[in-house]
């Protein structure tokens, strides 16, 4: 049985102020209505396979979750990761999930996929999986080359061999190369870029993998006999994964092993790896520029403009790029794009929040946005899913006042509990326990005005909560 690995870890710095470390580009919908992960769930239609294994960042299980209900895709297993330890480690314990319950006969193929990939041919790409599972059936590691259209010094290269049952070969991998070697490579016709898509037998991976990375196979099976069920989600031990050395599947295995072959894949493929690669991937207009939102233009061309909350108005550029956040704004020439990741390491640096969160932050039971805030007051605007509730909390340092602007809210205050309609207020003193909860069939949305000493997020102190945050304050 072909199972889908969705590897949904990183956190595209590249594409900041849309990416951010605990919003990635593979949870936003950067090509059309659809997410970025769910693009990748949705292009398996047709295939058979079964549910999906995905390995994900434990920050954005919840994210993550949402998007797959949306979908209604019940995922075989969610393995939270605590920290990253590149892709060989992960697909290590999507194998290991893949095989628990399963028959030594019935070993599944797994078809690893980057969850932050364009493929807009997706009947091309389904071929080459099918070519791919008969090399993996036969025991090789089969990873998918992109049929070069431009000599691209942003990815790494793989140069074919000999054929073998519709694939090749692989020669060798040539790290990313400079423009002279990358024209030559696609002037030859034998290189193709190394697009991280992989397939091969889950129990042939492992066995590879202990005898090419023998600490890293010790360490990831350690780490999967100690997981533990969390709610849908798998988690792990931070202790023992934290031994395991970090690679990725090429240097660790594809690289070294004499049983990698390379399927041809030509399907409309990006990475979106750069502000440049989404407006390469993305419909433009008859100047050649993408926009979305309220974006007004004047004697402009070949630029990308992306309004969220407010009007952008561009004069006269020429292969710029433009990207208003609630919180930010990035100006660049697209050739400077892959310098993004500068400003997102200095924002670190200097402890901002906006290299890792968004104003609206996303939570399990819906989202809240700040507003505004000044000395001892923060006002913010939360929505709440249908069904949905928060934490029994209470606070040591500030006081709220909650007004309900559409839906119903269930209110618990102390010992009390009572419903608020639209335009009825509430308000909850320091150090009362409370919950907002949507006993209703539409969004809730209600402005919470905060005030007090100290408004931190970390002045949270929770009783009861659904989602297993007990103790938390995320």
């Amino acid at each position: 049985m072909l199972t889908p690995v969705i590897l949904s870890g990183g956190a595209g710095t590249r594409l900041w102020p849309l990416s951010r470390e605990l919003y990635p580009k593979q949870l936003l919908a950067l090509t059309g209505p659809r997410t970025l992960l769910q693009q990748t769930l949705l292009r398996l239609e047709g295939l058979q396979a079964a549910p999906p294994i995905l390995v994900c960042n434990e920050a954005h299980r919840f994210l993550v979750a949402e998007q797959l209900r949306q979908l209604k895709i019940s995922a075989r297993a969610t393995v939270l990761e605590p920290f990253g330890r590149n892709t060989a480690p992960a697909i290590a314990l999507a194998a290991h999930a893949a095989l628990a319950g399963t028959p030594a006969e019935a070993e599944p193929l797994l078809l690893v996929l980057p969850a932050d990939h364009v493929i807009k041919d997706v009947p091309a790409f389904q071929q080459a999986i099918r070519v791919a599972s008969s090399a993996a059936q036969a025991g090789q590691f089969a990873t998918f080359g992109i049929l070069p259209t431009a000599p691209e010094t942003g990815y790494g290269y793989i140069e074919r061999g000999a054929p073998v049952d519709g694939a090749y070969r692989i020669a060798r991998f040539v790290e990313k190369p400079d423009a002279a070697r990358a024209r030559q490579f696609v002037a030859g016709g034998s290189h193709y870029w190394n697009s991280g898509m992989f397939l091969f037998r889950a129990q042939r991976y492992l066995e590879e993998l202990a005898r090419l990375a023998p600490d890293m196979a010790r360490i990831c099976a350690a780490t999967w006999a100690s997981a533990k069920a969390d709610l849908d989600f798998t988690r792990i031990d931070p202790e023992i994964f934290a031994a395991c050395p970090a690679d990725s599947i090429d240097y660790a295995l594809m690289e070294k092993t004499q049983a990698a072959v390379v399927v041809p894949l030509a399907a409309g493929w990006s990475d979106v790896g750069s502000w440049s690669s989404l407006h390469g991937a993305s419909e433009a207009d008859a100047r050649g520029n993408v926009t979305h939102g309220d974006v007004l233009s004047e004697d402009t061309q070949g630029s990308y403009l992306y309004a969220e909350s407010r009007l952008v108005a561009a004069v006269g550029l020429k292969d710029h790029v433009v990207v208003e956040t609630k919180d930010a704004v990035l100006v660049s020439p697209r050739d400077r794009v892959q310098d993004v990741k500068k400003l997102v390491q200095r924002l670190k640096e200097q402890g901002r929040y906006e290299h890792s969160l968004h104003r609206e932050v996303f939570r399990p039971w819906g989202s809240y946005d700040s507003l505004e805030n000044g000395p001892r007051f923060q006002v913010k605007r939360l929505k709440i899913k249908p069904g949905a509730q928060l934490s029994l909390q209470m606070h040591h340092h500030r006081a709220e006042h909650w007004v309900v602007v559409a839906g119903t809210a269930r209110i618990t205050r102390g010992g009390e509990q009572f419903l608020l309609e639209e335009n009825q207020s509430t308000y909850i003193p320091i150090g009362v326990k409370h919950r907002i909860e949507n006993p209703g069939m539409i969004p809730l949305e209600v402005i919470e005005v905060q005030s007090g000493s100290y408004l931190g997020e970390d002045d949270i102190v929770r009783f009861e909560d659904r989602y297993g945050r007990e103790g938390t304050n995320k």
